[in-house]
């Protein structure tokens, strides 16, 4: 099954937000709180907070990103 040409922008939020919060949100945790019996569970509940909050900004902000990356390259 393949998803129709006209989702692909918020497909293409989607998985970015997705990847950039698993890995920041992970990342945030094991520097402020260290890996331990609780880390995943640390690192589900900043992933549950940032990617609502990072998957709607990715769609606002990415046709930005493109317009001002395409007006300062060749």
């Amino acid at each position: 099954m393949k998803i129709p040409a006209r989702y692909s922008h918020i497909l293409f939020g989607a998985l970015l937000s997705l990847i950039m919060v698993t890995i920041i949100s992970g990342t945030v945790v094991l520097i402020t709180q260290g890996y331990d019996a609780d880390f995943f569970k640390h690192w589900l509940k900043g992933f549950a907070t940032a990617w609502p909050i990072a998957f709607p900004t990715v769609l606002f902000v990415a046709p930005f990103v493109r317009k001002v990356v395409a007006k300062i390259t060749a």
